[in-house]
Parts: structure tokens; C-alpha cells; sequence
């Protein structure tokens, strides 16, 4: 008998499993705070819960329509307007998703032929490098380098060329914290008008910029609106990662597009979540402030905790996420200290060389998310202070 074909093609071969899953499990096997994995231990907004809960025994349970309820559909143009001064048809420029990651991957997927190049910043989050692959599309990276991770202007431009066809962006960026600068986008910007490109930009960490820093869509910037599809989602804004509610927005043709992807993927989800995200996008500009302001007193609490372990630090401008360096502890390895950091002192990281394409380009980082009740994050710290008296 012949021997058989792998049953999984090469191109996913990589994506087998995700670092997120990986350290999940090794947390909750070893009973670790768990600082890797991005979701908070807290509930959303009581008025979002109660939304869902009326819309499920109010009889929203069957299939919505396949854009996404209406209702959603015009809180996201609404709120795009109101908060950057976008303007979106809910009805030809607004489609909602199965969360972030399915925006991203239907619209790379219906935008890409095989063998379009799609420029994007290392490190990046994991789904970007599978959803190009699931596309059969090359994955060109520029290097964003700790301890700022700028942006080389020289490096952007080489990583455009003739079958240049989009760039995946990525502002506030998970896991660096980065939050691009508008001379950055604008930058990003005029190369892809000048190679004819298409902009999809992450944007679902939006509300949390940090230090009176300004979030900047480049759906904004002269000439980009008929270029860029915005991606953003319920899940890290209202504390609902579960719900998977995402939606994206743009040109109706490319809005079109990847409907005609989407459809073929999930179909259509989470129908009585709908309104409750509604619900959400409608809240007062005090839920929005009181969410910036409350992590980024967290994020200060994480930072002088790491600092004060030994840990050099970027401080994130954005996202809930801090970059940390290990070296200086004696762990020139990051994947081996979150491999051993549960069983050392009870708190599980994540590596951040498994963002890059060339792990050597940040051997001694990892990243701990910050979205967690204070309580834990003090319990965490003062478990990581111990970490130089056991190396």
C-alpha cells in the first residue's frame, strides 16, 4: 500500500496549535495566575447582560440575517462616526462577524489570489500569519524591535512590491502595546495608494490608548476611506471574549467581498448577542473613559511590579498587554521561562518570540496581559518578585 498523503496541506502546517491554548492549559493545570492568554476575569457591563438575556427569551435565537442584524449594523456606523467622524452605509458598509479573527481572515481570503503579497508588522498576532496562509498569499513582515518598536521607514518600503495586494495593520498592536503615530500611518498610507493596496486594519483595541495618546484610524487620513476595511469587535472593549461579535467596515465592494467569504464560513452567528452589542456601542462617553482610565492604572500597577522584579519593560501605549524582558533574570529563552514561570512562581506569560517570523528577533521577551482584577494582578506581582531568588 502506497504511503499516504499528510492530511493536513503544508501551508497550515505551522498553525497546528496556538501558544494561547498552550499556556491556558498549562495554567490551569498548575493552577497559575494566568497573565498570557488576553481575556478579563470580570464580567462586561451589566446593561450588555441584560440585553442578551432579554434577547434570548424574547425569541432572538434563530438565524439573523446574514450582514448581521440591523440594529448592530447601524450602532457600528453610528459609532464610527462618533468617535472618528467616519461615515458608513449599515446597510452596504457594515457586516458583522464571528469575532475579529473571522474579519480578518474572510476579507484576506476574498481579497488575495494566491501568491499576493500581504505586508504586515512582526511581531503579529497569530491568526494574521494563518489567514494569509489560508489564502495561499506571501506574508511580507517589517520588524517592529523592542525596546520601541519604531517603525523603519527603509524596511516598509522594501517590503512593497508588484504583487503587493494588502497591508494587515494592526493599531492599538497586540503584543508590543504599540499604538502607530499618524506620521507612521500616513507613511503606510501613501504606499499603499502609490502600489494600489488595500488597507485592513485591527482596530479592536481602539478605547484603550493610554498617556492622552489618540487613536488614529487610517480610515481617516486623505485619501485612505475608499482604501481600508476597519475591523474591530465586542470582546476586548465590553469584556466579552466569548461572545465573539465582530464586525468590519468599509467600501461596500470590499465590504461585498468578504461577505461572499463569510457566509461560507460561519454563516451567520451569535443572534440574540447582537442587540446587546448594540447596546454596548451605544454606552456614554463615561463606560469609555472609565475603561481607559481603569487599565491603564492597571497597566502601571503590572509595570512597577514587573520593574521592581527585575524585568526591563516597555510600557505599552496601548492594548492590555506589557512586553517584559527576561534576559536580565538569567532567562535568555523566553518560551523555556513560560514553560517553567507556573511552576516557579504560579504565573503563566507568554513568549513573544512565537509573534515574530524570526524568533531570534526577541529571544527574552514575553508578554503578561494586565486585564485582571487588581486584586490578582498584586498577587501576581508579588509572585514574579520571587523570581530572582530561585534563578
Amino acid at each position: 500500500m502506497p504511503p499516504r498523503r499528510p492530511a493536513l496541506v503544508e501551508r497550515m502546517r505551522p498553525f497546528t496549535s496556538t501558544i494561547f491554548a498552550e499556556i491556558t492549559a498549562l495554567a490551569t493545570r498548575t493552577g497559575a495566575i494566568n497573565l498570557g492568554q488576553g481575556f478579563p476575569d470580570t464580567d462586561g457591563p451589566d446593561v450588555l447582560l441584560e440585553a442578551a438575556s432579554n434577547a434570548i427569551h424574547g425569541g432572538l435565537n434563530q438565524y439573523p440575517p446574514g450582514p448581521g442584524l440591523p440594529v448592530l449594523r447601524e450602532a457600528v456606523a453610528q459609532h464610527q462616526k462618533r468617535f472618528y467622524g467616519l461615515d458608513a452605509d449599515p446597510d452596504t458598509e457594515v457586516l458583522v462577524t464571528a469575532g475579529a479573527t473571522e474579519a480578518i481572515a474572510a476579507t484576506i481570503m476574498a481579497l488575495c489570489e494566491p501568491g499576493d503579497e500581504v505586508v504586515t508588522f512582526d511581531p503579529v498576532y497569530d491568526s494574521y500569519a494563518a489567514s494569509i496562509a489560508l489564502a495561499g498569499a506571501v506574508k511580507r513582515t517589517v520588524t517592529l524591535r523592542w525596546p520601541d518598536f519604531g517603525l523603519d521607514e527603509a524596511e516598509l518600503r522594501a517590503a512593497f512590491g508588484p504583487r503587493t495586494r494588502v497591508v494587515l495593520l494592526n493599531t492599538p498592536q497586540n503584543p508590543t502595546g504599540k499604538v502607530f503615530d499618524r506620521a507612521e500611518l500616513e507613511l503606510i498610507g501613501r504606499l499603499a495608494i502609490e502600489h494600489d493596496a488595500v488597507v485592513v486594519t485591527d482596530e479592536v483595541y481602539e478605547h484603550m490608548v493610554f498617556d492622552d495618546g489618540v487613536h488614529v484610524p487610517i480610515a481617516t487620513l486623505p485619501g485612505m476611506a475608499e482604501r481600508t476595511v476597519t475591523i474591530s469587535s465586542a470582546g476586548k472593549t465590553f469584556s466579552v471574549t466569548g461572545w465573539k461579535v465582530g464586525w468590519l467596515h468599509g467600501p461596500a465592494e470590499l465590504v461585498a467581498a468578504a461577505r461572499a467569504v463569510k457566509q461560507f464560513l460561519t454563516f451567520v452567528s451569535a443572534g440574540p448577542l447582537q442587540p446587546a452589542v448594540a447596546t454596548g456601542l451605544g454606552l456614554d462617553d463615561d463606560f469609555y473613559a472609565g475603561l481607559r482610565d481603569g487599565l491603564q492604572a492597571k497597566r502601571d500597577l503590572l509595570v512597577d511590579g514587573l520593574r521592581a522584579a527585575g524585568f526591563p519593560v516597555s510600557v505599552p501605549g496601548g492594548t492590555y498587554f506589557v512586553i517584559a524582558d527576561a534576559a536580565p533574570l538569567g532567562f535568555a529563552d523566553g518560551v523555556e521561562l513560560c514553560q517553567r514561570l507556573p511552576e516557579l512562581v504560579g504565573v503563566a506569560a507568554v513568549p513573544v518570540s512565537v509573534f515574530y517570523s524570526d524568533p531570534s528577533a526577541a529571544p527574552s521577551l514575553v508578554r503578561f496581559a494586565f486585564c485582571k482584577r487588581d486584586e490578582v494582578l498584586h498577587d501576581a506581582v508579588e509572585r514574579l518578585g520571587r523570581l530572582s531568588s530561585l534563578v
